[in-house]
């Protein structure tokens, strides 16, 4: 289903994640949620195009609540861009692969 290419983060592996120069773009979903699952193979077409200029991650906000609680994510999917371990960008819902790709290049 996800590409090999993409990282499943937890509240306990996050904070080690997102501590790099290569920006990191997570995806905070659920399994029940629709959009998130419309959005899935764009987040998994990104991590493939963007191999070694942009770190992709997962983290399922139902299994890792601490997190997307602290982050005060509200909507999903939220999708939110690391670099260095600080939030440089964030989109909420399912947009369109443009609009992804517009917010990781104003990061990498």
């Amino acid at each position: 289903m996800a590409s090999e290419k993409i990282q499943t983060v937890t509240d306990n592996s996050f904070e080690q994640t997102i501590k790099s120069a290569t920006p990191t773009l997570v995806d905070f979903w659920a399994e029940w949620c629709m959009p998130c699952k419309r959005i899935g193979p764009t987040v998994d077409a990104l991590a493939t195009e963007y191999a070694g200029k942009l770190t992709v991650a997962k983290m399922n906000v139902d299994e890792n609540p601490e997190v997307p609680m602290r982050l005060g994510i509200r909507g999903l999917p939220t999708l939110m861009v690391f670099k260095d371990g600080s939030l440089v960008d964030q989109v909420v819902g399912a947009v369109d692969k443009e609009t992804l790709k517009k917010m990781v290049d104003r990061h990498i």
